[in-house]
Formats: structure tokens, sequence, C-alpha cells
């Protein structure tokens, strides 16, 4: 059974036991799962979902399933989530790539193209 977030992906994190003496043990961390029942009010239907409680707070936090989902970017959720994502931008008629920032184009320049452009332009 995978210990990951429906929602989120959040999975099983490693670390150390540290005792007193300083010695160093593997463990394991594992993500407080909880199975719940979310209710998507523009599919007007529930979705039985075993997610993080971080990921349930955050999703009461924004006002419910749907809110969450098009507030969170397309990359950081699972590939269920996407769907239901996808599916709720498809019934309210917005598009779910649209959320996505543009990048600015950087040309790359050298420190000395740029004194040499920057002195022809004060004479």
């Amino acid at each position: 059974m995978v210990k990951k977030c429906d929602i989120s992906g959040t999975g099983v994190m490693s670390g150390n036991n540290v005792s007193h003496a300083n010695n160093r043990t593997r463990r394991r961390f594992m993500p407080n799962l909880q199975v719940v029942s979310l209710f998507s009010e523009a599919l007007n239907k529930f979705f039985k979902l075993k997610i993080c409680s971080k990921t349930l707070r955050s999703i009461e936090h924004n006002g419910g399933l749907d809110s969450y989902l098009e507030s969170a970017r397309t990359d950081e959720l699972t590939p269920e989530a996407q769907k239901i994502k996808k599916s709720v931008a498809k019934k309210k008629g917005t598009s779910a790539k649209a959320e996505a920032p543009k990048k600015k184009v950087v040309k790359n320049k050298s420190a000395r193209v740029t004194k040499v452009a920057a002195k022809k332009a004060a004479k």
C-alpha cells in the first residue's frame, strides 16, 4: 500500500533517530494520511481520496476542492488530481493551462559587450 497523498503527492521521507549519545539510526517519517470524501461543487460529485492532513487544511483554507485545484499549479499535483482539475475547469468553462505564467527570455550578453554598448550610447 503506497503511503502517498492523492492530491499533493506527499510521501514517506527518511531521516535519523539521534540519541543522547549522538548515535544515529535510520528511520522513516510517514505522512499523516486520512481517507476523506471531498465534494466538488462544479461536478456535483464526491471524491473519496487518501490525503495528508496538511493538504486537507489547504483545501479548507481555499474554500473547497474546486477552488484549491484552481489555485494549485498543475505540475505540483498528482495525475489523479490533474484529471479532476481538468474536468472541473472544463465544466466551469475555464482553461486549466491558462494559469501557467510565461517566462522572460533573457539574452546571453557578456559584460564586455554591454560595456561597449553603454560607451557607444554615451557618445
